[in-house]
C-alpha cells in the first residue's frame, strides 16, 4: 500500500480517544489505498452476492437493500445482487440461477455457523454455471466492531467508560462451536473499542447465555447501565428480541452503517486475493478501497 502512515497527535489520548483517532485518520486515507496487483475498483470483476438470512419482519428487505446501496456507491461498476436463505425473495437460489461466469457470496452474517459453512457452499454446488467461492463472515473484524460502537452510540450509549456501564453483545446463536467463538472474539473488539468496557457475548437461540442471563450476569458484578448491541444485519425477530431484553439502551441493528459496507467489500476483496493464490499475510492485509 502506498498511503503514508497518518501522523498522530502528541497530545496524551485515552484508549478510547486514541482509537476515534486512529480510525478517523486511516479513513481519511482509504481513497488512496490501493492493492499490489489488484484491479482498481472501476475495473468489474466477479459479482459480489450478498447473502441475507431473510425475516418476515417488512423493514428487514428495505435495510439490507440500503446496505447494498451504500456498497455500490463505495465500489462504482461492481455488479452488486441479493439472495436470501429464506423468508424473503429473492431466494439465493433463484438469484444464483439467474447468473453466469464468477461469483463471490458475501454473507451478510457473523460467525461461521451452519448457513456459512454449510448452506452457502450447497448453494454454489447446485449452480454449476458458475464459478465461486464463499467469502468470510463479517465477524469477528475491527470494522465490524466500529459499526456496533456507531450504533451504541446513537442509541446513547456514554462515549466514556465508567465502572457502571457494561454491554451485552447479541447475535443470533449458533451450534457450532467456532460461531461461538466468533462471537467472543467480536466482544473483545468492541470492549477494546470502548476503552475496556465489559462486553459480554449473549445468544437468541441454540447457545448461552441469554441476553437476559447476561444481563443478571453484568448486574451480579455491579454494573448497572447496561446496553444491548446487536450482530444484526436489519430487523428481524431475533434482533426484537434481544432489544427488548435490555434493561436499558438498544442499539439499532447495523443496516447500512458505512463501516459495515466497507466491510462487505473487504470480504470480497480477501476472497479474490484468496482466489489468485496470494500468500496468506496479503489476504489477511486485504484492504477496501473507497
Amino acid at each position: 500500500m502506498t498511503a503514508p502512515i497518518p501522523h498522530l497527535p502528541s497530545a496524551p489520548l485515552g484508549t478510547g480517544d486514541l482509537a476515534a483517532e486512529i480510525t478517523a485518520q486511516l479513513s481519511t486515507q482509504l481513497c488512496r489505498v490501493r492493492l499490489r496487483g489488484f484491479p482498481p475498483p472501476e475495473t468489474p470483476g466477479p459479482t459480489l452476492v450478498a447473502v441475507a438470512h431473510g425475516s418476515r419482519d417488512p423493514r428487514a428487505l428495505p435495510t439490507v437493500r440500503a446496505l447494498l446501496d451504500r456498497v455500490r456507491a463505495l465500489r462504482p461498476g461492481l455488479a452488486v445482487r441479493l439472495g436470501h436463505i429464506e423468508l424473503n425473495r429473492p431466494l439465493l437460489a433463484d438469484t444464483l440461477d439467474g447468473l453466469r461466469g464468477e461469483a463471490v457470496l458475501v454473507p451478510l452474517l457473523f460467525g461461521h455457523g451452519h448457513h456459512v459453512t454449510h448452506d452457502l457452499p450447497a448453494a454454489l454446488a447446485g449452480a454449476p454455471q458458475l464459478a465461486g467461492r464463499v467469502a468470510a463472515p463479517l465477524g469477528p473484524h475491527p470494522l465490524l466492531a466500529e459499526a456496533l460502537h456507531g450504533r451504541l452510540l446513537e442509541a446513547g450509549f456514554p462515549g466514556a467508560p465508567s465502572p457502571r456501564t457494561a454491554v451485552v453483545l447479541a447475535a443470533a446463536g449458533s451450534r457450532a462451536p467456532r460461531s461461538a467463538r466468533d462471537t467472543e472474539r467480536t466482544a473483545q473488539l468492541l470492549s477494546a473499542r470502548l476503552g475496556g468496557t465489559p462486553v459480554l457475548p449473549a445468544y437468541a437461540s441454540a447457545a448461552a447465555p441469554t441476553v437476559a442471563e447476561a444481563v443478571r450476569a453484568l448486574t451480579a458484578r455491579g454494573h448497572d447501565r447496561i446496553a444491548v448491541a446487536g450482530c444484526f444485519t436489519a430487523p428481524g425477530r431475533f434482533a426484537t428480541q434481544c432489544a427488548d431484553a435490555a434493561p436499558g439502551t438498544a442499539a439499532a441493528p447495523l443496516g447500512d452503517h458505512p463501516a459495515l459496507a466497507r466491510l462487505v467489500l473487504h470480504r470480497y476483496d480477501q476472497a479474490l486475493l484468496a482466489r489468485t493464490g496470494s500468500d496468506p499475510a496479503s489476504v489477511r492485509a486485504a484492504t477496501v478501497a473507497v
